[in-house]
């Protein structure tokens, strides 16, 4: 499919999605398997249009990817005999919790703005949230939180919360959709979608390459879909081997690639001001611009951002406006798809 050329503002990376672009459920129910996305590859060079199947023969050998295990949590909980529902968002430092109020609107939600410092929102099982104070605007709130008879928080929501949905899947869809090959803590309020279309055996093969794999953890908040907000303060954790793995590559040559925009976020959080990562662990507020630029992250694996969305700039910090514009204009002129459920885009400046 081709659409009409786009035009990409080149100073704002400013575009129009059509909506027939928008991936409206998993590519399982499009009758394709989880790497049977489509892939768009853009280099220095070229931009070339593969599957997702075909990523390791765009690698090699000596290359490390950086992946998120962070496990996605069914962080949507509905507020009983109202039209609202919670999402939770982050942990803070002291035990309370990032919180967005949502309120129905046709077969999605749109935010909710009349909430209250004090205001109490009974929840299924014996939970309950209480607003404290605002925290983004009118969107996110800081909340205490009361579990019910669960240990944490996490526990609570894998027992009665659902996945975050947005408007553009019209359906619920079970959790096990939105969990990734490499998730194993939870803790995301939505999923790190890069690391979605990789499998068991495409881990293997990558491995049997020679392709190296470094875990890092980031626990993703709740997106900003309406306000395009810049990222607050998120959990992450750089292991030492891990930090070790990503010195050892740049020392011999090899390209540090991200598996999505929060390994960049958690690699880059973790360098050092000689320009070589240590381990660290705690909350970043880090925010990676172009003028900022990044330190050890030479490619991105991510899926296509929204217009106007903050995540461009960090992707332009990688790869340079002009690639990063290339690449969106062929996506959208051959019909590739957004979201989480949609396509994915390599880049390697």
């Amino acid at each position: 499919m081709r659409n009409a050329s786009p035009d990409i503002q080149m100073s704002t990376m400013e575009f129009e999605l059509p909506s027939e672009l928008e991936a409206h459920e998993p590519p399982e129910a499009r009758g394709l398997s989880r790497d049977g996305v489509r892939l768009l590859v853009g280099t220095g060079s070229s931009v070339d249009h593969r599957r997702f199947a075909d990523l390791p023969s765009a690698l090699r050998a000596g290359d490390l990817l950086v992946v998120n295990t962070s496990a996605t949590v069914p962080a949507a909980v509905k507020v009983p005999d109202t039209d609202l529902s919670v999402h939770f968002s982050t942990e803070l430092r002291d035990g309370s919790w990032l919180v967005e109020l949502r309120q129905a609107q046709g077969k999605t939600t749109a935010r909710y703005r009349d909430g209250v410092a004090g205001r109490r929102y009974a929840l299924p099982a014996g939970g309950s949230v209480t607003l404290t104070r605002p925290y983004s605007r009118d969107r996110l709130w800081e909340a205490e939180v009361d579990r019910g008879p669960f240990g944490s928080v996490i526990g609570y929501l894998r027992a009665v919360g659902s996945p975050i949905r947005y408007g553009y899947v019209p359906r619920d869809w079970p959790i096990a959709y939105y969990q990734t090959v490499f998730g194993t803590e939870p803790g995301s309020a939505e999923m790190p979608s890069a690391s979605r279309p990789f499998t068991d055996r495409m881990v293997t093969t990558l491995v049997t390459k020679g392709v190296r794999i470094a875990p890092v953890l980031l626990h993703t908040g709740v997106a900003s879909q309406e306000a395009h907000e810049r990222p607050y303060p998120e959990r992450f954790r750089v292991p030492a081997s891990s930090a070790t793995l990503i010195n050892d590559t740049r020392t011999t040559g090899g390209r540090v690639i991200a598996i999505g925009t929060t390994a960049v976020r958690a690699v880059e959080s973790a360098v050092a001001p000689d320009g070589t990562v240590k381990a660290a662990e705690g909350w970043t507020d880090l925010i990676i611009t172009p003028e900022r630029g990044v330190t050890v992250t030479d490619g991105l694996l991510t899926g296509f951002h929204e217009p106007r969305a903050s995540h461009l700039d960090m992707l332009e910090a990688v790869a340079g406006r002009r690639l990063l514009r290339e690449c969106y204009q062929e996506a959208i002129e051959a019909g590739y798809l957004w979201h989480e459920f949609g396509d994915l885009n390599l880049l390697i400046p």
